[in-house]
């Protein structure tokens, strides 16, 4: 057992040396290789290409090699995407909210969880090898702090994906209202609900870009003949905002049942001018609750400084004589 140990800590720089220059040799391959002259002569006049590949043989060398990356990523995702089509349909709603709206973005996900894992790994075990080694004393302590960096990589991944969808939701909560209200004159104007979306989104595409998006990608499918009832759904499910769901689901009845879309984007935008009055009032409320502890942690110890202090020292003095 100690000649396992005295070998083990003997051994593991160079394991972790090996380990690095792989990963690095790994990661320049990625974004050096690129298919050779006959292979791509081969797949040219091989079989006729699509618009969309014309359009990426078109491109710059720079995407292409990130396509190229971009594929890795997705095979090397493969093995960590969920099993049962809930949960993934559950991821793929989520990225969508972040933006990420490809179809390889689930795979891509994964990957990158695994990559992240790797990256905080690395140094970890370089670090207790280097200064602690894997002796048999602190063979579990180091082990445990290897398993729980390398648990932190793996799930950064989720909170930086969570930072994402919770602050493009925010930006378009905030800038919902302007673009319901220029809507709504645009359709009591006798615009229809296509064009007053093609207006709305050419008037706010410099300040309400995330909602423009969303709105432009709508008008696409409209115009390549998608019913309104899906592109509105898709709609709501892509942007995760309640108020954007309620807008879609208040358009689709409109639409269903034949009345008037002015009038039901007037009661939209009442509704939603509301619930933001009552949630500034319900900010509002907490405020003197949560002023408490900074009062209570910086402000009255500093007061009672001042106030007790003068009179602490004079009764100390009158204790002294």
């Amino acid at each position: 057992m100690f000649l396992f140990a005295d070998f083990l800590t003997d051994a593991t720089p160079i394991l972790v040396a090996i380990a690095v220059a792989l990963a690095i040799w790994s990661i320049s391959t990625l974004f050096t290789a690129k298919p050779s002259q006959a292979e791509e002569r081969l797949e040219r006049l091989g079989r006729s290409k699509s618009l969309e590949e014309i359009d990426l043989a078109a491109a710059p060398q720079s995407k292409a090699r990130f396509a190229g990356i971009r594929d890795v990523l997705a095979n090397l995702g493969n093995s960590l995407e969920p099993q049962s089509e809930l949960e993934k349909n559950s991821l793929r709603v989520k990225l969508m909210n972040a933006g990420f709206r490809s179809e390889a973005a689930v795979s891509i996900y994964q990957a990158l969880r695994l990559i992240s894992m790797g990256i905080m790994l690395l140094p970890a075990l370089g670090y207790f090898a280097f200064t602690n080694g894997f002796t048999q004393q602190n063979l579990f302590g180091s082990i445990q702090w290897i398993v729980v960096i390398g648990g932190i990589g793996f799930y950064l991944p989720q909170i930086v994906l969570w930072q994402l969808r919770t602050s493009r939701q925010q930006e378009i909560f905030l800038t919902l209202p302007d673009a319901l209200d220029l809507l709504v004159v645009c359709v009591e104007s006798g615009l229809g609900l296509d064009a007053g979306l093609r207006k709305v989104t050419d008037e706010m595409k410099e300040h309400a870009k995330v909602l423009c998006e969303e709105l432009t990608l709508a008008n696409l499918q409209l115009q390549m003949g998608r019913p309104r009832r899906e592109v509105l759904h898709d709609l709501g499910v892509r942007t995760g905002v309640d108020d954007v769901r309620s807008l879609a689901a208040i358009l689709i009845q409109a639409d269903r049942f034949g009345s008037s879309i002015a009038q039901a984007l007037r009661v939209q935008s009442d509704s939603m001018r509301t619930r933001r009055r009552q949630i500034a009032e319900e900010k509002a409320a907490k405020t003197a609750v949560q002023l408490i502890f900074p009062l209570v942690l910086f402000i009255f110890p500093a007061i009672f400084v001042v106030l007790v202090g003068p009179a602490a020292i004079q009764i100390q003095k009158n204790l002294l004589k």
